[in-house]
């Protein structure tokens, strides 16, 4: 196996996206990902049973679409990285399934690999004219202090990233709703339909943010302490408040038989969850060292996030990094660029003998293989992913 420049094909499942990458070293070949949001709207949210079937559904079709852009055969792939966790167990499984047949059939190594450190895999990949981060020697480089400050609508996470093969940092994250999520309830209160995130961007445009106090979870001294003394969310977020003080908010305009407007809560909405995130993220690289920040997720698409992130990392002399929009959501090119740098570090293939982990930590990058997990059991040591 090649482990300089290896060719990795990943493969992305965790929710209602299909993708499949295909990565040379840093350079990214292909990105296919087939969307099933469509399917999803008239319910107002992702039904994992629907997201399953359409994995099922679109994994051939996307193979072949990836394989033949990227102008490579099966034979050729060094390696092939997947989606192990977190995200929808049915949803999981189809990927994971479909991974290991492929390198049953093959013969091909096969990793296990963990969702949200991908999409910090993104940063490793050559970038377009004018974007990215690159070595003297024009390869893609993460920053020796970096963060990742990740926003979708399954997750808000920020990490510490010392090693992205082996060595991540969970610093804080939210502790109920997702950002995501809490948009997409608050879409729906407002009449805006699914998904709620780019439906809310728009509207906030029009709309006043100061109109209507709207609260910030998690900021009250007795959650952030202070940096000699933290409290137990200092980090932290919670959005399930909020949604609810937007729902408490419509009825009394409903209840007094005033309009309800829209664009302003829409707006106040908007800004208090972008103000907490950004806010709690920079205190959180400013206190721990951190001088280089990288924004992804699918929120990350959103204007307002994008703008205030700018703001006060540079205000605060934090370097950040955006990648394309098309890398930020969930895709395979993200799988695949994390496996190669896996297959370069030289750690173990994970085999075919893991399961789908749909809660799996941020701190395991990779499901460890069987010689690996004899090997700390007979150490006496719990066995732990890499």
């Amino acid at each position: 196996m090649n482990r300089s420049q290896p060719l990795v094909l990943g493969i992305e499942s965790s929710c209602d996206e299909t993708g499949v990458g295909i990565v040379r070293g840093t350079d990214l070949l292909t990105n296919t990902v087939s969307s099933s949001m469509e399917e999803h709207v008239r319910f107002g949210g992702v039904i994992p049973e629907i997201a399953s079937r359409a994995h099922l559904d679109a994994f051939v079709p996307a193979l072949q679409a990836a394989l033949a852009e990227a102008d490579v055969t099966l034979d050729e792939i060094d390696a092939i990285a997947v989606t192990s966790g977190p995200g929808l167990a049915g949803a999981l499984m189809v990927g994971v399934c479909a991974a290991k047949a492929l390198a049953v059939a093959t013969g091909k190594p096969l990793y296990a690999t963990n969702h949200l450190v991908a999409h910090v895999g993104v940063g490793l990949l050559n970038p377009r004219p004018g974007a990215g981060n690159t070595s003297n020697t024009g390869k893609p480089v993460l920053p020796e202090n970096l963060g990742a400050l990740l926003v979708s609508g399954g997750h808000t996470e920020i990490l510490r990233i010392r090693s992205i093969t082996d060595d991540v940092e969970l610093l804080g994250s939210t502790i109920d709703d997702a950002a995501g999520e809490a948009y997409d309830k608050v879409a729906r209160i407002l009449g805006l339909g699914y998904p709620g995130g780019p439906a809310i961007d728009r509207l906030a445009r029009e709309g006043n943010a100061k109109a209507i106090r709207l609260p910030r979870g998690l900021t009250q001294p007795k959650y952030m302490g202070t940096a000699e003394e933290p409290g137990p969310h200092r980090y932290d977020w919670s959005f399930s408040g909020l949604k609810t003080a937007v729902a408490r908010c419509v009825e009394q305009f409903e209840a007094a038989g005033d309009p309800v407007p829209v664009a302003d809560i829409a707006a106040a909405f908007q800004e208090a969850v972008v103000d907490v995130i950004t806010s709690k993220a920079v205190l959180a690289c400013r206190e721990r060292g951190i001088t280089d920040v990288l924004l992804g997720g699918g929120v990350a698409a959103n204007s307002r996030l994008r703008q205030l992130t700018e703001q006060r990392c540079s205000a605060a002399g934090i370097t950040l990094h955006v990648p394309p929009l098309d890398l930020c959501t969930d895709n395979g090119a993200m799988v695949a660029a994390l496996g190669a740098q896996l297959v370069m570090a030289g750690i173990e293939p994970s085999g075919i003998n893991f399961a789908p982990d749909s809660s799996m930590p941020v701190t395991t990058v990779s499901a460890k293989s069987e010689s690996q997990n004899r090997a700390f059991s007979a150490l006496g040591t719990p066995s732990t992913a890499t």
